[in-house]
């Protein structure tokens, strides 16, 4: 029997390692960011075309590389960050293993431009598909220019499961920010299909954070800080009251790499414990430094999972970090029983001379006395003066005094025993709906009764009803006196505004829109102004996590998310008014038997069911 085994050439082994370490265009925009920041560029572009399907350019003014480098840059497993085993725990640099540039150029056509500050010329080289094309010198600036055309080329069927570009731009908007994070001191700058997305001037941590996501987040930010032997943490949390629904706005940074830490994450919520509502996460921009022989980076391609040595302590000075600063600046409440704070001294009086009690003495006063004491005594200085208040009978005096005999007068003592209704139709408005444990409605038809779950019953009755108004487009809206102001990341913003004619379909009223926040001067007729952010912000999350390329489908998306966050709740008590309409909406609705999330809505129960519950 002959061999069957045998190596694979190295244009397949790039193509198979490249399913690990380039999923989505976004895979391709963190290698490459990555890359710029461990040449020691200062500043650094990205330029997007299609989501990134057409081009993914990187410029940046680092050190640049030589020829040779240049070359073996684009073969497996060369790099230059490390030299042995040992050094993968000392690691300072972002890359390490000197797999992605070799599987990026496996599956797309890649030109690389690049020049180093002491050499006259620099290098221009084209690759299509592992195989290089073209090497020519070339007159460039210093640094190193990568351009990514036609990913996924060569593999059609990894192309078509592709999403829509608005998700891809949102994947790569998501890696473009975590890199911006981690490094305040460089200057980055975004572009897709030619206009600026970001830009961000070099600065500190706090005010990149504030320059991503709208200048409203400053005012949310709690600073964190605490230096340890095993772990020196900086960084923000958000204020309880500015937490979101979704968790778009947690970052945990370990010696300037974004991780993903369900551990620690538990450390932040439990320092947060009390302080939060019901679903609710917290805001987070965490930053740990720790020493690199005590983590290790590489278990997972797209390094974002990290093994800690002590992740017991780790967990305790986060956690205990968190809750001194939340503490510190008065955003948890201080329980001291011990504590009066009636006598706690106002600011404006803290400084301030004391001044003594003036004393005073009533000395007609005696104990003794029968008389009743005087209780508007006044000294020196009178501070009541005393009223003669005349006799209440003094009103009545010079009033004529006309008196009759009421019993000459006859009344009518026949009692009126006739009815405006007849009984008949008395009985027929007696309440035919029961609330059962604040969840279920009970209603009795003629072959037994209807068991109703009122939250899901009350989803699929908004549902059809914003999505009637949005095919229609004659929604009803309320206007409000006073216009809303709501602040999102410019990312929501954007979401927001390409989704604004669907949205004022549904009754929503926007005026002009700020590069921080948006104005509202109308909302739907069942919505009170409280729920408006709740809405607006469970909506942005449902949309962002994945918008269909269909309008129908886009519009369906944005009426279930509405339904879901408008719709009556399981807990509240509702009237028998209340209870019968709903009642009559869900029957009228086209498809009653399910949610808008195909979950039933009712069941029924026969009589001959309950006959056979009795049964002996």
């Amino acid at each position: 029997m002959s061999s069957i085994i045998q190596l694979l050439p190295d244009h397949v082994a790039n193509q198979i390692a490249a399913g690990e370490v380039v999923q989505r265009p976004a895979s391709v925009v963190k290698e490459l960011l990555e890359n710029a920041v461990d040449a020691r560029a200062t500043d650094i572009k990205l330029i997007i075309k299609d989501a990134g399907k057409s081009l993914v350019q990187v410029i940046d003014n680092g050190l640049g590389m030589s020829i040779t480098d240049s070359r073996l840059c684009f073969e497996r497993h060369a790099t230059s960050k490390i030299r042995q085993a040992e050094d993968l725990f000392s690691l300072h640099t972002k890359g390490f293993r000197g797999e992605a540039l070799a599987s990026i150029a496996a599956i797309a056509h890649v030109e690389m431009k690049t020049k180093q500050d002491q050499e006259e010329l620099g290098i221009h080289i084209v690759i299509e598909g592992s195989k290089f094309v073209s090497q020519e010198p070339s007159v460039l600036p210093k640094g190193t220019s990568f351009s990514v055309k036609n990913l996924f080329f060569n593999i059609p069927a990894r192309r078509n499961f592709l999403k829509s570009e608005t998700v891809e731009m949102r994947h790569i908007v998501d890696e473009f920010q975590r890199v911006a994070l981690a490094h305040p001191n460089i200057y980055f700058t975004m572009y897709h299909n030619g206009s600026e997305h970001f830009n961000l001037p070099n600065s500190n941590y706090r005010q990149r954070i504030v320059t991503i996501f709208s200048g409203k987040t400053n005012e949310k930010l709690v600073p964190v800080q605490e230096e340890t032997e095993i772990v020196n943490i900086q960084g923000f949390v958000g204020k309880p009251e500015f937490s979101k629904k979704n968790r778009g706005e947690q970052f945990f940074f370990v010696n300037d790499r974004y991780i993903k830490s369900g551990y620690l994450h538990h450390a932040v919520m439990s320092a947060f414990d009390g302080l939060l509502k019901d679903g609710a996460q917290p805001t987070y921009f965490l930053y740990l430094n720790v020493p690199p022989n005590t983590i290790d980076i590489n278990i997972h391609p797209t390094k974002t999972e990290i093994k800690f040595d002590d992740e017991h302590a780790l967990y305790a000075i986060l956690r205990s970090a968190i809750k001194h600063s939340l503490g510190q600046f008065n955003v948890a409440p201080i329980l001291d029983f011990d504590r009066d704070p009636n006598l706690d001294t106002p600011y404006e009086y803290k400084n301030a001379n004391a001044n003594y009690p003036k004393v005073e003495v009533d000395t007609n006063y005696n104990p003794f006395s029968d008389e009743k004491p005087n209780k508007h005594f006044s000294g020196n200085n009178n501070y009541k003066k005393q009223e003669n208040t005349a006799s209440w009978e003094s009103l009545y005096v010079g009033l004529k005094q006309d008196t009759q005999d009421v019993s000459n007068f006859t009344f009518e003592n026949d009692e009126v025993t006739a009815s405006l209704f007849d009984e008949k139709e008395e009985e027929q408005t007696i309440n035919r709906t029961y609330q059962i444990h604040k969840k279920y409605i009970v209603s009795p038809i003629k072959s037994g009764m209807v068991i109703m779950d009122q939250q899901r019953a009350h989803q699929r009755v908004l549902y059809e009803q914003f999505l009637r108004n949005m095919t229609v487009k004659q929604a009803s809206s309320q206007q409000l006196l006073f216009p809303l102001q709501l602040y999102f990341s410019s990312n929501e913003l954007k979401l927001l505004s390409e989704l604004q004619a669907s949205l004022e379909n549904t009754g929503f009223v926007f005026e002009e829109n700020q590069s921080d926040s948006v104005h509202i001067s109308g909302i739907p007729i069942n919505t009170t102004e409280s729920e408006v952010s709740i809405v607006l912000e469970q909506l942005v999350s449902d949309l962002l996590d994945g918008i269909p390329d269909s309008s129908f489908s886009q519009n369906d998306t944005i009426a279930k998310s509405m339904a879901r966050s408008l719709a009556v709740k399981t807990g509240t008590y509702l009237t028998e008014k209340e209870q019968e309409n709903l009642v009559n909406n869900l029957f009228a609705c086209k498809e009653p038997n399910v949610s808008p999330f195909q979950k039933p809505t009712f069941i029924t129960m026969r009589v001959e069911d309950l006959d056979k519950k009795f049964a002996i």
